[in-house]
């Protein structure tokens, strides 16, 4: 916890800023025959443009400054020249580091028309997201923030991966606390104002099991079902919370 967090708040939300108009900027050329390396060139130069740097880069060796992750792919895709067709789905996650401090989201979306399961999925995902951040308040426990996710899923025939949590964010890129996506209600510790963290919620189309590949990044599902992601960086206030991380146009 921050116990005078005005600084931070203020820090947090110009990097969140930065990262959320990076999507903005994907949003207007994503689209069939676009190469994922062509989204991460542009979410490169415009953070860099905004005077913040990319995050992913070399972040644990990792190659890129985006993660693309279509399809059955859960999290971490590197992107590369492969290109997007119609009725693919891809969850693009940026973090910009600007003064010190970290925003990070992501956003999944539809190229061209796709399945109406794969519509609910996204649907679903990102309902689950915002269903979770509309709870946040000082002394909710975290594993109320995982409850409602689970149970928003779930009842809707869907399942929440396991393997990758939400997280602390800030200074550092990822801090304590973890923030699981499922749970149970009253469990875990309280949360306080001042409090930085992700909720990224990973939903799959079938079982909620993943495994990486040998590139030691790409996570997808073991079934090899479809997996969409949404993610904010948001902060804890004194009478709720603050989302640093949205986008300027409506979802």
């Amino acid at each position: 916890m921050i116990e005078n967090y005005k600084e931070a708040f203020e820090k947090s939300r110009l990097a969140g800023a930065i990262a959320a108009g990076a999507l903005d900027e994907v949003a207007k050329i994503i689209k069939h025959g676009i190469k994922t390396e062509t989204i991460d060139r542009l979410c490169y130069e415009y953070i860099n443009d905004h005077g913040a740097y990319s995050a992913p880069l070399f972040y644990r060796g990792f190659p890129k400054s985006c993660c693309t992750s279509a399809n059955h792919v859960v999290c971490h895709g590197i992107p590369s020249e492969k290109v997007l067709k119609d009725g693919d789905i891809i969850n693009v996650d940026v973090t910009a580091l600007k003064d010190g401090w970290h925003g990070d989201t992501s956003r999944t979306f539809e190229i061209g028309e796709v399945s109406v399961k794969a519509k609910k999925l996204v649907k679903t995902t990102y309902e689950a997201m915002m269903e979770a951040i509309q709870i946040i308040k000082e002394d909710i426990c975290l594993g109320d923030i995982g409850a409602t996710i689970q149970n928003y899923v779930e009842t809707r025939g869907f399942s929440v991966v396991q393997d990758f949590c939400g997280h602390g964010v800030g200074r550092s890129f990822h801090e304590t606390p973890n923030i699981l996506h499922y749970g149970e209600k009253g469990s875990g510790e309280k949360i306080k104002a001042g409090m930085i963290f992700t909720i990224e919620p990973m939903i799959n189309a079938g079982n909620y099991e993943t495994k990486t590949l040998s590139d030691g990044w790409t996570a997808v599902t073991k079934d090899k079902s479809l997996s969409a992601q949404f993610e904010h960086t948001v902060g804890v206030t004194k009478d709720g919370y603050e989302i640093f991380t949205l986008p300027k146009k409506k979802i």
